[in-house]
């Protein structure tokens, strides 16, 4: 999408998307001392001293990835917060998850692509662990990469109608809510299916 090459379109995405994982992130830190959840090689012994939406403007300075890639790197955070329910994103997670899902993004979408050492100094963390973070997502995404159109325009279009909205908000209106519109507010995030016979997208319950 050619909207995407805009530098201040991005820099807003970017914004808006390190909000929404940070609202995502709190909810889950509120609720990890009701629901178990597992450690992971993506869970920091503390919280990182940087914000995420600092974090994620880092990556996105330094990476000189496709834009598209931060639209396909939010797919999988959403497909691997679906398929392990017991590593919810949270603050001492996000930051991780996040140079990682970018990272497969990049190699999976660009021609070029910077190796895992570099993402590692973006990151602030070693080349080691950082090939330890890539393996981990690939196999809780189940090797689950490809993103198709439909699949992108989805995620992108939810992204871009909240950026709208956060911008240049609404008059207040006396129309009844959506059943997909509260569902987005509750979950912030898509169930993403896809198969040979169909392709659907239908939002997390």
């Amino acid at each position: 999408m050619a909207e995407l090459d805009n530098p201040n379109v991005m820099s807003n995405l970017i914004t808006f998307l390190s909000s929404l994982i940070q609202k995502v992130a709190e909810s889950n830190d509120l609720n990890c001392g009701f629901q178990a959840q597992k450690i992971s090689v993506f869970h920091g012994l503390t919280r990182p001293t940087i914000s995420i939406q600092s974090y994620l403007h880092r990556i996105y300075k330094y990476a000189n990835c496709s834009p598209s890639c931060f639209i396909v790197a939010y797919v999988y955070l959403d497909r691997f917060a679906q398929r392990q329910p017991s590593l919810p994103i949270n603050s001492f997670n996000a930051h991780r998850l996040l140079i990682t899902s970018v990272m497969v993004a990049a190699k999976f979408m660009d021609d070029m692509y910077y190796n895992n050492a570099f993402y590692a100094k973006v990151g602030g963390i070693s080349t080691t662990e950082m090939n330890f973070l890539e393996v981990d997502f690939l196999f809780g995404l189940g090797f689950h990469l490809n993103v198709n159109p439909k699949t992108f325009h989805t995620y992108y279009s939810y992204l871009q109608r909240q950026m709208m909205m956060m911008l240049q908000p609404p008059p207040p209106s006396t129309a009844p809510e959506s059943s997909i519109e509260s569902t987005l507010k509750v979950h912030l995030c898509f169930s993403d299916e896809e198969s040979t016979s169909h392709q659907k997208e239908q939002l997390a319950v």
